[in-house]
């Protein structure tokens, strides 16, 4: 079993930033991946980011996006506190959702939300305009 916990959602207006923390505990996925998926009202939920969880060699990439967050996002991990961490930047309005962090035992097809196998509570992210 896994537990995944986010925090750092909020409000906040457009253009600003925010850091979503997620920290997992129980079981671990040594060739596994961690993502953040979001959900907007009325709207399917929308693969975000992702971040595998053992590095790779340098011919493939650890982190992965949507279009519509690169270059603003930023996903990354902290070994040591078990955290995964996503940096938003430059948000607009359209980037307002629930945020969730999920955990998966596969490191492929990581934009596909329904393989992701745990999912934390969610932590709400609205941005004014």
């Amino acid at each position: 079993q896994v537990q995944l916990v986010e925090s750092g959602g909020g409000l906040v207006q457009a253009g600003g930033s925010l850091r979503l923390s997620c920290v997992h505990s129980g079981r671990t996925f040594s060739s596994g991946a961690m993502g953040w998926i979001r959900q907007a009202p009325g709207k399917e939920r929308e693969f975000v980011a992702a971040i595998l969880l053992s590095d790779t060699t340098a011919y493939y990439a650890n982190t992965y996006y949507a279009d519509s967050v690169k270059g603003r996002f930023t996903i990354s991990r902290d070994d040591a506190k078990n955290t995964v961490h996503l940096q938003m930047n430059s948000l607009n309005p359209g980037d307002t959702a629930v945020y969730y962090c999920a955990a998966r035992s596969t490191n492929y097809r990581l934009w596909v939300t329904e393989e992701y196998e745990y999912w934390g509570q969610g932590t709400q992210v609205t941005v004014s305009s």
